[in-house]
């Protein structure tokens, strides 16, 4: 299935060599293994460029408009920046891909198609464990484009990770949990050990407890049985630790606070559109 999928998505030209970027290439070229000779990226920084050449053997250019016929072009950058990005790349007539996928938060397919109108277009949210093959990430294809390009995308991004094809209209909403979500977690983790050394633990002990116990749930809840209800009844006992820890949870509103923090990533997701 893979050298179908990369056959089908031919040269790629990765527009943006930024943190995101070089995600998708970390996880292209060391999890999925695809060959670095089927991806260009165009980075502005020569720092990055050598970077990301020494790194994955992938070759960089300084400008994507040199990029002359890709099959498929991603661009991965900043949301502020889609647009003048994009009329550059559409100002060169050697760049026309046959396909146009973006994870610039907030930009919607109809705006991509103003700049790539004979393109199939499909929208993305992933998030940062794709560098560890391990990404989240929403798929979104455009009106007009084919359902079966959004399923190649979403087969694309499922080698490193998994992937789910959602109607655009709720590309917004996945962004505050699986684009946000990396953040959110490590900012639990963060204060779960500062939490511990408040109590006495070495700083060091602390960390790597409160990590491992998130990293080894997660699995628990990925490969075990249990939903998360099941698996906090389990671990609760009645008049124990833990369930006392629970209510300190609902006294202080935790699920509000999560509630809130959703919403606003949701509004800000829109704003940048």
């Amino acid at each position: 299935m893979k050298d179908d999928i990369a056959l089908r998505l031919g040269t790629i030209a990765l527009i943006g060599g930024g943190r995101m970027g070089e995600a998708i290439v970390s996880g292209l070229v060391n999890g999925a293994l695809f060959d670095p000779d089927s991806i260009i990226i165009a980075e502005t920084m020569e720092e990055r460029r050598e970077y990301l050449e020494a790194t994955y053997g992938v070759a960089c250019v300084d400008d994507g408009a040199r990029i002359k016929h890709p099959t498929t072009c991603l661009i991965a950058v900043k949301p502020q920046v889609f647009k003048s990005v994009a009329a550059h790349l559409v100002a060169s007539e050697s760049f026309d891909p046959l396909r146009v996928i973006s994870i610039a938060a907030g930009i919607t397919t109809a705006t991509i198609q103003e700049f790539f109108p004979k393109a199939a277009v499909i929208r993305v949210m992933p998030n940062t464990p794709l560098m560890v093959s391990a990404g989240m990430s929403a798929v979104a294809t455009a009106e007009g484009t084919l359902p079966s390009e959004g399923e190649l995308v979403r087969e694309l991004f499922s080698l490193i990770g998994e992937a789910v094809v959602l109607d655009e209209s709720l590309i917004n909403a996945a962004t505050a949990i699986n684009g946000s979500g990396p953040a959110y977690f490590a900012r639990f983790v963060l204060e779960l050990a500062c939490a511990g050394v408040r109590v006495g633990l070495d700083p060091t002990d602390s960390l790597l407890l409160a990590r491992q116990t998130m990293a080894g749930t997660a699995r628990l809840l990925e490969f075990g049985d249990m939903s998360p209800e099941a698996l906090i009844a389990a671990v609760a006992s009645p008049g124990g630790t833990t369930e006392a820890a629970l209510a300190s949870f609902n006294e202080t509103g935790l699920a509000q606070t999560i509630d809130s923090a959703v919403q606003a990533a949701v509004k800000r997701a829109e704003e940048l559109a």
